[in-house]
């Protein structure tokens, strides 16, 4: 039960809170359940084709090609690649995080799957072209530039400061899934 609570908590209690405003407040409370439904509705839809993908990345992509394009031996291909596959991803974080952990379990480097997920939260194309209609060109490729630098600073900075230890619980964590 205790797991079940755990897992399920935040959901139960949103549906909770839900059916109380719609008790004391009917029209508030459809409202509110519909916009629920729909957030949920969303979340699955865009959930569901990257877990897809992440299943299919895990069937067809071979460990040892993964540890040749983007583990501790791929140098310099391996941060472009994964500033590529960042810069063109357009999905939400939560998202993410699923795809990030894969690429872990396939023996991705810790420091270019953090540069995928940096360069997918701040530097993807379609914040690029919001950017460039709202800010312009001059700022846009500024901020690009800095970007590219920062991501891979902080991507070899947090795997410097993480412990032999750390970094094995992290792997270990990326096993699981």
């Amino acid at each position: 039960m205790k797991t079940f609570l755990q897992r399920y908590g935040f959901f139960l209690a949103v549906l909770t809170v839900n059916f109380f405003i719609l008790i004391f407040f009917p029209q508030v409370g459809s409202k509110s359940f519909a916009l629920t439904g729909e957030t949920f509705a969303n979340f699955l839809f865009t959930l569901t084709p990257i877990f897809i993908c992440i299943g299919l990345l895990d069937v067809w992509v071979e460990r040892e090609t993964m540890l040749e394009t983007m583990g501790e031996e791929s140098g310099m291909r391996g941060i472009l690649l994964s500033f590529l596959l960042g810069v063109v991803t357009a999905v939400p974080l939560y998202a993410l995080l699923p795809v990030a952990g894969m690429l872990l379990k396939k023996g991705g480097k810790l420091s270019n799957v953090l540069i995928f997920i940096c360069s997918c939260t701040s530097i993807r194309i379609p914040l690029l072209l919001f950017e460039v209609s709202s800010m312009g060109w001059r700022f846009t490729i500024t901020r690009f530039i800095a970007n590219i630098f920062l991501v891979i600073i902080i991507a070899f900075a947090i795997e410097c400061i993480l412990t032999e230890k750390d970094k094995k619980e992290i792997y270990g964590n990326a096993e699981k899934l």
